[in-house]
């Protein structure tokens, strides 16, 4: 597993897109425009453009860098969410037996959500030209994961506020809904790269 994690996290810094550990920075004024056209098509568009604006080198004016910037920025927000959630359960020898399952089965679920963000990045550079059989085939398992992605962000929130005592769920919860945002504006971007008919 940490193999797994440690490789990718090697291939998602050499990526065209690395995501800055500070805080974002004005949006440059080229960019801003198309940034803040294409976040318009999200659900948390003040949190994409914040996320979008803060990747160097900035993002490409085009539709399919956009969707992968952002699925670089929820793929680097779901592993650090892992392993915080990893932490909790390594650390807690108090934590209630209920409350430690909901939190073993958030790690788990988190993992999964990673894995999948990671393997969209992948899938997303193997597109060739748009509206080819091999654009939809590639397009239709980024969707898919992503989809996956979100609902694993959410089962995650649905265990820990069924079985956690409120501390645990407020430390927790603060960082998957972070990352649960930034998933399904990936998700809405990824989606405006389907070709119209």
């Amino acid at each position: 597993m940490e193999r797994c994690i440690a490789a990718a996290l090697v291939l998602l810094a050499s990526a065209v897109i690395c995501v800055s550990a500070s805080a974002a920075p004005a949006i440059g004024h080229r960019a801003s425009g198309f940034i803040r056209y294409s976040c318009r098509a999200t659900r948390y568009p003040h949190v994409c453009e914040r996320s979008l604006s803060a990747i160097v080198p900035p993002v490409r004016r085009s539709a399919r860098s956009v969707a992968t910037a952002a699925l670089a920025v929820s793929a680097v927000k779901a592993r650090s969410a892992s392993a915080f959630v990893g932490r909790m359960c390594g650390g807690k020898p108090a934590i209630r037996t209920r409350e430690a399952g909901a939190v073993r089965d958030c790690l788990e679920t988190m993992s999964d959500s990673f894995d999948r963000l990671r393997r969209s990045i992948h899938e997303i550079r193997r597109m060739g030209p748009a509206r080819t059989p091999r654009f939809a085939w590639h397009l239709s398992n980024v969707q898919t994961w992503v989809s996956a992605a979100l609902t694993d962000e959410s089962t995650c929130l649905d265990g820990l506020s069924q079985n956690a005592g409120p501390a645990v769920r407020a430390a927790i919860r603060k960082r998957v809904v972070s990352v649960a945002q930034v998933t399904s504006n990936a998700l809405a971007l990824v989606n405006r790269l389907q070709p119209r008919t």
